[in-house]
């Protein structure tokens, strides 16, 4: 496989397949590290957005993926993980010989096995990769990722890995492995979230200043990580969506399945997706996942910041 490094005029090309709020930025942050990256997405606006930022695109799924050395998929889940890999336009068996396909779209960790056996089966590499950190560290090239699979995946894959994620855990050499990890992280994110939203708005109904409550427990012991990225965009009353509701209502109804099949007990996680659940059905499940705090204040009659 082709690499880059500086002064040899070799370089890795890479096809980033979604192009949304992720899959932007690590296009961006792999194409401003000097690699040769071509984007697809079946949005017109996100294909637009990367076109204005100087980056190259292909019409289809099979045009993306020729010549790649490396193909990273950033779609929703598994069913579309599925879709770019076997589907009708399907590039399983368009990518050359020796390439790997880095999937880190969040899913079920059997259906990732699955995937990578089906795929690894063609003479390919499969990476198990999800990732963490948002928008933001993406574009910075500072994603923590979750990565499992065989040493010469990890090989493969190593120079789109250096410049897109600031953490590259190596949990195993079986696909799958990195999926599990990322979905206790999920649990953890989605619940936390939950919490952040129900204590903002219980301050809220307090009475309490707002603003005072977040310095307050940002400076506490319960403070969490999402309390202190989330809260901030109740305040602001600003509900743009950095991460949807029905991210949630997807990956906590992932560990629910997963939790019920090996007959663990999540009612943390339960009692979380069911606020996920009212708020997607309140039509909310598009808007940023700490819409949960509107769902709160209007059960409760809570007076929330409005946006400006």
């Amino acid at each position: 496989m082709a690499s880059h490094k500086e002064g040899t005029g070799y370089t890795t090309a890479v096809a980033v397949i979604g192009l949304g709020s992720m899959g932007f930025g690590m296009a961006k942050s792999m194409k401003r590290a000097g690699l040769e990256v071509v984007g697809y997405d079946i949005t017109q606006s996100a294909v637009e957005r990367f076109l204005a930022e100087g980056g190259r695109v292909a019409a289809t799924l099979t045009d993306a993926v020729e010549g790649a050395d490396i193909v990273v998929s950033v779609v929703v889940n598994a069913q579309q993980t599925e879709a770019v890999l076997f589907g009708p336009d399907g590039i399983a068996r368009a990518m050359k010989p020796g390439s790997v396909f880095i999937s880190s779209a969040t899913m079920d960790p059997a259906i990732a096995r699955s995937l990578a056996e089906r795929f690894e089966a063609l003479g390919l590499h499969y990476l198990d990769a999800p990732i963490s950190g948002g928008a933001a560290r993406a574009a910075k090239g500072e994603l923590t990722i979750m990565a499992s699979g065989s040493p010469e995946a990890f090989a493969a894959a190593r120079p789109a890995l250096d410049v897109m994620a600031a953490r590259v855990y190596e949990l195993g050499d079986a696909a799958g492995i990195g999926a599990a990890f990322k979905m206790i992280n999920q649990l953890l994110a989605g619940v936390h979230i939950a919490a952040a939203c129900e204590a903002i708005s219980f301050a809220a109904k307090q009475g309490l200043d707002l603003q005072k409550v977040y310095e307050v427990i940002t400076a506490s012991a319960g403070n969490s990580w999402m309390f202190e990225n989330r809260v901030p965009h109740v305040l602001a009353g600003d509900y743009t969506p950095l991460s949807a509701i029905e991210i949630f209502v997807k990956d906590l109804g992932i560990v629910q399945d997963m939790a019920r099949a090996e007959r663990y007990p999540v009612p943390l996680v339960a009692a979380a997706l069911q606020m996920y659940l009212a708020a997607s059905g309140a039509g909310m499940g598009r808007d940023d996942d700490s819409s949960l705090a509107r769902l709160y204040a209007q059960l409760s009659g809570a007076k929330l910041p409005s946006k400006g």
